[in-house]
């Protein structure tokens, strides 16, 4: 059986690429990717911090997510653009698009990256480094912006090679490079591992990619419990997660990017919460159910971690969605403070073809799915925060 070969592409500095590209068609006559440029966030409602900055002002020590304040005390020249939101999704939408036209599987991960299943398309195109530079040099010709390609068997490693270095390159890490390129690597740098988690690590002595990959399980078990198999499997490259794909017509998400940091998980089950209950109000409206529920964090460095999981039966109960959700954000979670929460359901059916259990009542499977149409029907006549079900049902609903 052939290896799984997934590809991770990744715009390099998206915004501020998107914003000069912008710029230079509308007559500007500096490409700002080359000035001491940054994109600002808006002051009011995130204290005008740096979204984005050009190569010259990372070279002077500006950071992503300080302030404006302190990026001018940084360059002299400070020239600093607005986001312009709706250029960016346009772009996005172009950039995957162009990816699509040739790989149909791609999986959306964030406005500027998604992983694309090039192991089904490689009879048509060959050889996948050599197609990688095409489609890089095509992205470049035609969109005016670079990108970098991580190609791996599987999303972790594509990912971890598509952040080697920067910009516009094509990274591999093959199942067998794993200990040479990955292993070397400050802890840090292991993709799902933050600034917290790192720290802890480095206080017991483990400070590569390989120094965890080597680690005794039991010993890692007393200072991260369930977290320990996830983390060791990790840093040896081990992942099983699935490409969702991107077609708008099998899927539904919601996400909110907060106007404050989350710092508390309780806090981020209140979102997710909301975001559950709305999906799953429409998932009910198109009388669709979902197979797959995702969850995806962004933390206040711009840093995006997702994972999914296949139900056992397909559903639209919004208890059963935001109980998985939940598990996956415990998952996920590791203390960093969160920017934007979102959730996705894929997969969807139109039949659920549920299985009741040798632990369940068929009666009490009707009542929820009558409970559900009813709520949908008073949020349709009061509004969305008329009542939902988890504090109906529920009142200790985040101790699960």
């Amino acid at each position: 059986m052939q290896d799984n070969i997934i590809m991770h592409i990744d715009v390099n500095n998206a915004f501020l690429s998107w914003t000069a590209v912008y710029l230079l068609k509308c007559g500007y006559k500096e490409d700002i990717r080359y000035q001491e440029a940054v994109i600002g966030g808006d002051e009011k409602s995130r204290h005008g911090i740096v979204l984005a900055k050009s190569m010259v002002a990372k070279s002077r020590g500006v950071k992503t997510a300080e302030t404006l304040m302190s990026a001018k005390r940084k360059c002299n020249d400070l020239h600093i653009y607005p986001p312009y939101y709706k250029l960016y999704k346009y772009m996005s939408d172009k950039l995957f698009e162009l990816i699509s036209s040739y790989i149909p599987d791609i999986e959306i991960l964030s406005i500027d990256e998604c992983f694309a299943d090039y192991g089904k398309v490689k009879n048509l195109y060959g050889d996948e480094i050599k197609f990688a530079y095409k489609l890089k040099k095509e992205i470049k010709e035609k969109l005016g912006f670079t990108v970098n390609i991580g190609i791996a068997n599987n999303k972790l490693c594509a990912k971890m090679a598509s952040d080697f270095l920067k910009p516009d390159r094509v990274h591999t890490l093959y199942s067998n490079e794993v200990e040479t390129k990955m292993y070397p690597l400050p802890i840090e740098k292991l993709f799902g591992v933050g600034k917290k988690t790192a720290v802890k690590l480095r206080s017991i002595n483990i400070n590569t990619i390989g120094d965890l990959a080597n680690s005794d399980i039991n010993y890692l078990s007393k200072y991260f419990k369930n977290q320990a198999i996830k983390l060791i499997n990790s840093s040896k490259g081990i992942s099983d997660s699935i490409i969702t794909l991107k077609n708008r017509d099998v899927s539904i998400s919601n996400s909110v990017t907060l106007s404050h940091n989350l710092n508390h998980i309780e806090d981020i089950y209140e979102v997710l919460e909301k975001l559950c209950d709305r999906a799953c109000v429409t998932l009910r409206k198109k009388g669709k159910f979902a197979c797959v529920v995702g969850v995806s964090l962004k933390d206040k460095f711009f840093q995006t971690k997702s994972h999914q999981k296949r139900l056992l039966n397909a559903t639209n109960d919004t208890r059963i969605i935001f109980k998985t959700s939940k598990k996956l954000v415990k998952e996920l979670y590791n203390d960093d403070s969160i920017r934007l929460v979102g959730v996705s359901l894929s997969k969807l059916t139109d039949t659920s073809n549920y299985q009741i259990s040798l632990f369940e009542d068929i009666k009490d499977k009707n009542k929820d799915d009558n409970l559900n149409k009813l709520l949908d029907e008073l949020k349709m006549t009061y509004g969305s925060n008329i009542i939902n079900i988890a504090s109906l049902l529920n009142k200790n609903r985040h101790k699960d």
